[in-house]
């Protein structure tokens, strides 16, 4: 049968042949269709069974979208400022998470009234803390070992809202009886995760899904690959990678929903092909992972810069029109506009949006693999997930990212 013929069968069982969602980042239709796509990559033991739920896998592709609004730890899984903290390949951004909060967290020390920053120097080997005040202070501790125990002792904490370390613990950790005498208690800030973790959270993610796979649990197995599906897809999209996530630093606001949505909503159905062949076993998950960061910025560049040259060279009437969608109009740019920058790109979007197909497959592999390749049981059995309400917070919603809304 004609490629191009099986993908209008899937857009028409996706309901996206002749409509499409108002809502960006990849567009509900983008994350649905690669979600659905990825079950084709599939080996043979889990395509029966992720085929029998493919309707879960494509609906639900779009839950940690809504799930944004209910949880503020929700949004930085979506993306990376990868840009504030160094150039590629990155060097200087550690590839473990908690390295990574470690290197760029404020340590604050209470006395009483008195609130005061601790300085702090971290090498390969040691982590030095520092204070003039109180009297002077200056503690010293192999990286190593302080790695291990912010790993047993604040990691647990990272979903409270503060991070407080007790005098005794931390006398205990330094070897010394300063905290306790003083009366010292100590805060930890993260200023790392705020400005987003979706390789890290790939990671995490992938354990997760590994975890369901070695317990047989299918409704753990679904609910997971269907929201890993997003995650992944995520991670391609150049705008994705960047603090300049919606052109507003280069005056180019709304280049995000441009590049994601607007130009796979016109294009995807009848130029792009996605079967992306087998899904790979991944022998080095974190590699993998921040491969795809790395390739995601890397196009970032011309994603920017091709828009900002095509922008100067037709007229604000010929960039945007109006549509009709769901009962509101909306400005959104002309399909004239949209075919002369996806012209301009090349085929960026559509090898975004393929790797991204294929990505989602390897991981999913790669989780059944790595958990001893069990038998999924009634294979061909429909697997019934039952739905946990998702709530807005109107408070967390008032402070998403201008693409978001």
């Amino acid at each position: 049968m004609d490629k191009k013929l099986v993908l209008a069968i899937v857009l028409v069982s996706l309901g996206l042949g002749t409509s499409f969602c108002d809502k960006p980042v990849w567009g509900f239709y983008g994350h649905r269709l690669i979600n659905r796509m990825s079950v084709f990559t599939l080996p043979p033991e889990l395509v029966g069974f992720y085929k029998n739920n493919i309707e879960y896998m494509t609906e639900h592709a779009v839950d940690p979208d809504k799930r944004r609004y209910a949880t503020k730890h929700e949004g930085v899984r979506h993306y990376i400022d990868i840009d504030k903290w160094d150039k590629i390949p990155f060097p200087n951004v550690p590839r473990d998470f908690e390295e990574a909060i470690i290197k760029h967290c404020q340590i604050r020390f209470i006395s009483g009234t008195d609130s005061l920053y601790f300085d702090k120097s971290i090498t390969a080997d040691s982590v030095i803390l520092s204070t003039p005040h109180f009297g002077g202070v200056r503690l010293a501790i192999g990286y190593p070992v302080f790695v291990k125990y912010w790993k047993k002792v604040v990691k647990p904490m990272y979903y409270e809202d503060e991070w407080r370390l007790s005098g005794y613990d931390l006398d205990e950790l330094f070897n010394t009886s300063y905290f306790q005498q003083n009366k010292v208690d100590v805060l930890i800030e993260d200023h790392f995760s705020e400005h987003g973790i979706v390789p890290y959270h790939l990671e995490a993610t992938l354990g997760k899904l590994t975890r369901a796979f070695e317990s047989k649990d299918k409704t753990a197995i679904l609910r997971i690959s269907a929201e890993f599906g997003h995650y992944i897809s995520d991670a391609h999209v150049p705008l994705h990678t960047t603090s300049n996530y919606n052109g507003q630093l280069t005056d180019q606001v709304g280049i995000h929903a441009f590049w994601e949505s607007r130009i796979p909503e016109l294009f995807a159905e009848r130029e792009y092909d996605f079967f992306v062949g087998k899904a790979d076993y991944i022998e080095n998950p974190r590699e993998y992972i921040w491969n795809i960061i790395i390739k995601a910025h890397g196009y970032l560049d011309s994603v920017l810069l091709v828009e900002k040259r095509l922008s100067k060279s037709f007229d604000l009437d010929q960039q945007y029109c109006f549509d009709e969608r769901l009962g509101k109009t909306l400005r959104i740019q002309c399909p004239e506009y949209a075919a002369a920058y996806t012209a301009a790109m090349g085929s960026m979007v559509e090898d975004q949006m393929r790797a991204s197909i294929h990505a989602v497959g390897s991981m999913i592999f790669t989780a059944w693999v790595n958990a001893g390749q069990p038998e999924i049981e009634n294979i061909t059995e429909y697997v019934e997930v039952k739905e946990e309400p998702i709530v807005p917070d109107a408070r967390i919603q008032a402070k998403a990212r201008a693409h978001d809304n």
